[in-house]
């Protein structure tokens, strides 16, 4: 009975403004995974790039003492992994998942050989500086919605932004029915006059910038220094919310919802002392991941042409 009354407590507007925060890394990867798979390229390499993202914007943080630069610098950096990717899967017709696979391999190493060989610590950099929640001078007086969206991080609203800006893209432009013709018949957008290798391309190298602004997120508007590993599977996690949210991004933004408010559940109950051992409440957000895909995987259609190489004639 205490802890049915504990959790009852915890929920407040605290714990939904946590989802937010929580989701924000999961918005980018999972809306940047959508444009890889949705071009045709399955990308299970989100985790690496979003590793890898957080790196180039801490260590850039560290150096320069500026957080924007870090943020444009680990978007780049996950943009370069994207372009690995891409290169290797379309240029070279390169076994997708075994590449993506690679890259989150490559992602857990190069960061500790820096990190050791430059700073004598392969775990973490020393605290670097970050990026500051700002206020919508408007929004923050609203009542409820105030206090909900009023102050935030600023890649949090970039995040918030992207979901629409995506659906357009996506649904609503010629850019994005030729992104989608490709994913699902490429000989006949070839026939049509796509080129197929450049959608891909500009799509698989878009996924990786936006999880390199993830990981960036993470280094910089969650824990203002780059930890080695501190995507914690969330680059899985975000593909499991692109999985479950059907390759839109209305979709995603929905599943990332819902695996940010597990996750802001967990932290939430440990900070309110919720007597459960801390081991179960970290679980949440995986348990969650592992039913969802579960239950929904096989009722969801991926675009038809996902994982295959296309030959031009």
């Amino acid at each position: 009975m205490e802890i049915i009354s504990g959790f009852l407590s915890i929920f407040s507007m605290g714990l939904l403004v946590a989802t937010l925060r929580m989701a924000t890394p999961l918005i980018f990867g999972a809306i940047g995974g959508m444009f890889s798979e949705r071009s045709g390229v399955m990308n299970i390499g989100l985790e690496g790039m979003m590793l890898m993202g957080a790196f180039g914007a801490g260590i850039t943080s560290l150096i320069t003492g500026n957080a924007w630069l870090g943020v444009l610098i680990g978007a780049t950096v996950g943009g370069v992994m994207g372009t690995i990717h891409a290169v290797m899967c379309i240029r070279f017709k390169a076994n997708q998942v075994v590449i993506a696979t690679g890259i989150n391999i490559m992602a857990m190493g190069i960061p500790a050989l820096i990190l050791q060989t430059y700073l004598g610590n392969p775990g973490r950099t020393p605290i670097v500086a970050s990026l500051a929640d700002i206020s919508i001078p408007v929004l923050k007086d609203i009542p409820i919605l105030g206090q909900l969206l009023g102050t935030l991080n600023p890649l949090t609203y970039v995040a918030l932004l992207l979901v629409p800006l995506s659906h357009v893209i996506l649904f609503k432009t010629s850019f994005g029915l030729r992104i989608r013709a490709v994913g699902h018949h490429p000989r006949a957008a070839d026939t049509l006059g796509i080129n197929v290798y450049a959608v891909r391309y500009i799509c698989v190298i878009s996924s990786g910038v936006l999880a390199g602004l993830g990981g960036a997120y993470l280094a910089l508007g969650q824990l203002a220094m780059f930890v080695n590993g501190m995507t914690a599977g969330r680059g899985f996690i975000a593909l499991a919310a692109m999985i479950f949210g059907k390759w839109t991004p209305l979709g995603g933004f929905g599943a990332a919802l819902l695996f940010g408010f597990a996750d802001g559940l967990q932290m939430t109950a440990q900070a309110h002392g919720i007597p459960i051992p801390s081991d179960f409440l970290l679980m949440i957000p995986y348990v969650l991941t592992m039913i969802a895909l579960a239950g929904f995987v096989r009722k969801a259609s991926p675009p038809t042409a996902i994982g295959i190489p296309y030959e031009k004639n």
